[in-house]
């Protein structure tokens, strides 16, 4: 699929080589799939069969690293994502655990076969993990290549939250040890960096911001909207329930009832286990005769025509969203949002006034918010043109790599001065 946390840090890696820094992006598990140029690395640590063969087989935790290529390679391993892998937390929390304590559990070949490989290349004057899923690598890391440690924070709560017992609570324990191994912790936003401070006891010093930010290239050159014709309504997002489709489903029920000329679209990835979720929201839109649309994964060119020919986005979210980079890619289109007022949708409706915030989980209040906008089209127009100007202000791929490098040459700084 393409995930959030992988196109953030491809966009990251893009711009700041292109501002001329040195950078290796390394993939775990899988490569990576990204809707724009993918600047990592060819090499893929931690390959998703060997973790697989590891955690469940102990035989392959002895296995020569020359024979682990097989089933190390670029072409194996893009065979095997191209299955139906479930990556719902109920199904992995022995295997998150794993990854936590790798230094000393069942996948320590597999760090040790990226240290020997990092030791042959130019140190690096920091290292960034991309969530604390894999600050288990932190301490290793540190001490072999004597580089000061930064690890971003963007979203991984909701996958903790979803893991069994006892592994959840495993897990968060292991997390919470590992702290001191970091340097800095990097949020995508205020409302992340101050809950992951409460959430996982993050010391406040530790902490730094660096706003999330999208590439506005390819998108239309000046804000344009429709104020005639029918309403299009557009959800992009994975397909899955904690995404809220179902709320905005719900609340267009009310919508398309009083302003019968609106339709509501969709896109974005769906996993084979949200086939029946998406299934039960076809069958009972089609029950009450409301137009629904759904258009499956769609590439960069795909997603940028299918934002633009939106008037309005919403993806009421039932969790507090930490990042919202569905909102960030509408507004770069253009196109006013209605979300629910948490999570990191209270700043952005703050900071570029783009949008409308309705109380979470509420479709008739979401519903109240739309019909708002449908019907007061000075008020649409207006918001479409904050969402055009406020992205470019406040949330570019630029911005984001300044503030980024800011805190890394910051720590690095820190780190030749000791």
């Amino acid at each position: 699929m393409y995930c959030g946390t992988c196109l953030r840090d491809n966009s990251l890696a893009t711009e700041l080589m292109k501002q001329g820094h040195d950078v290796t992006l390394m993939p775990l598990y899988t490569p990576t799939l990204t809707d724009e140029a993918n600047v990592s690395s060819e090499k893929i640590f931690f390959g998703g069969i060997s973790v697989y063969l590891e955690q469940n087989y102990p035989l392959f935790r002895k296995t020569p690293w020359l024979l682990d290529r097989l089933w190390d390679s670029k072409f194996a391993l893009k065979a095997a994502a191209k299955r139906s892998i479930p990556v719902d937390p109920h199904f992995l929390g022995a295997m998150t655990v794993s990854m936590l304590e790798v230094e000393h559990g069942r996948l320590k070949k597999e760090l040790r076969k990226m240290l020997a490989w990092l030791k042959t290349e130019p140190r690096p004057d920091i290292v960034n993990l991309p969530y604390t899923l894999l600050i288990g690598l932190a301490a290793p890391m540190k001490k072999a290549l004597q580089a000061p440690i930064c690890c971003t924070l963007q979203g991984e709560d909701l996958f903790l939250e979803g893991l069994q017992e006892p592994y959840r609570t495993r897990a968060l324990d292991l997390i919470r040890q590992n702290i001191p191994h970091v340097d800095c912790f990097l949020a995508v936003s205020d409302y992340y960096a101050e809950f992951m401070c409460r959430y996982l006891g993050i010391p406040d010093h530790k902490m730094e911001v660096a706003y999330l930010g999208v590439s506005t290239d390819g998108f239309r050159d000046a804000p344009a909207y429709r104020l005639t014709g029918t309403t299009k309504i557009g959800y992009f997002a994975r397909i899955a329930p904690e995404k809220g489709l179902h709320v905005l489903a719900d609340a267009f029920r009310i919508v398309h009832r009083e302003e019968p000329d609106t339709v509501l679209e969709a896109a974005g990835y769906m996993a084979h286990e949200h086939r029946a979720y998406l299934d039960g929201i076809e069958r009972q839109m089609k029950e009450w005769g409301v137009p629904f649309i759904y258009h499956g994964v769609v590439d960069r060119a795909q997603k940028i025509a299918f934002l633009e020919s939106l008037d309005i986005l919403s993806v009421p979210t039932v969790y507090a969203d930490p990042k919202g980079i569905f909102v960030l890619e509408g507004m770069a289109a253009g196109v006013p949002f209605v979300q629910p007022h948490h999570g990191t949708f209270c700043e952005m409706a703050e900071r570029t006034g783009a949008g409308l915030l309705c109380e979470p989980e509420n479709p008739q209040d979401l519903a109240a918010s739309l019909l708002r906008l449908i019907r007061d089209r000075e008020l649409r127009a207006d918001l479409a043109r904050k969402s055009y100007e406020g992205v470019r202000r406040h949330y570019t791929v630029e911005q984001m790599a300044a503030q980024t490098l800011a805190i890394f040459s910051r720590q690095s700084n820190a780190a030749a001065v000791a």
